[in-house]
């Protein structure tokens, strides 16, 4: 318990330390940009193609699942639109790109520590903490949003796709239940938790590699612990976020 207290102290003052006193911001929107492009525009076609297929499958699920007579059809599509806006797009995706892009920020940033090129930015006195997390945070905070709105367009495509080539729903009752009693505040809800679960993909991974000690097995090892940290507490966040804006 003492470590797990000792490592949330740490990851906090590192975090507070990123923000206090920044890198030159021409260099600080370089390395946005940069990052924009590689954590948010390389997970592209990952999150269409998991999007495209989830949509289906819930669609598929849900009509399976509904035999009375008593349920009109259209509660397949609202089903399936609540499913994708609500907790598909903005969760699951957000722990997709947990494991992939927060491997990839522990083990880019942990090779660095390990090869002492953190040292050397800090001694040509660069805030090396800032230098490295800021743009991530920043880009992932920024691009994820625009990934997860994708997500939820192409998630309830993939269930029309459904009701156009199989005989499950009709296409009309389909679409019909996609525009039931739709609420733009489930869409604002879903970009709250994409946005808090962007800086924790990002910063707590980032944490795990700035503060590796060792060899290139070391860092394997605190990619692995960045991705299981940073997935445990995206579900934590999740419900304490559905916690105080839905119930």
């Amino acid at each position: 318990m003492s470590a797990f207290f000792e490592k949330t102290g740490e990851y906090f003052i590192l975090i507070a330390r990123a923000f206090q006193k920044p890198t030159k911001n021409s260099l600080i929107w370089k390395q946005v940009i940069k990052e924009a492009d590689s954590l948010g525009i390389g997970s592209f076609g990952i999150i269409t193609i998991i999007s495209v297929f989830m949509g289906a499958v819930i669609t598929l699920q849900t009509a399976s699942n509904i035999d009375s007579a008593l349920v009109p059809a259209y509660t397949v599509g609202y089903a399936a639109r609540q499913s994708v806006i609500l907790e598909f797009s903005p969760t699951i995706i957000a722990l997709i790109l947990a494991g992939k892009v927060g491997s990839n920020i522990t083990s880019e940033i942990g090779t660095m520590r390990v090869t002492e090129q953190i040292d050397a930015l800090e001694i040509m006195g660069i805030n090396s903490a800032s230098y490295l997390l800021v743009p991530k945070i920043t880009a992932a905070m920024v691009i994820n949003p625009f990934l997860v709105i994708w997500s939820m367009f192409i998630g309830i495509f993939g269930g029309y796709l459904i009701a156009t080539f199989t005989s499950v729903i009709s296409v009309e009752a389909f679409v019909y239940g996609i525009q039931f009693d739709f609420d733009f505040f489930s869409v604002t809800y879903a970009l709250i938790k994409t946005v808090l679960f962007a800086f924790i993909i990002t910063s707590i991974p980032g944490y795990f590699g700035y503060n590796v000690k060792g060899g290139a097995l070391e860092v394997g090892r605190a990619s692995t612990q960045g991705v299981v940290a940073s997935s445990i507490v995206i579900l934590i966040v999740n419900y304490l976020v559905t916690q105080v804006l839905l119930i």
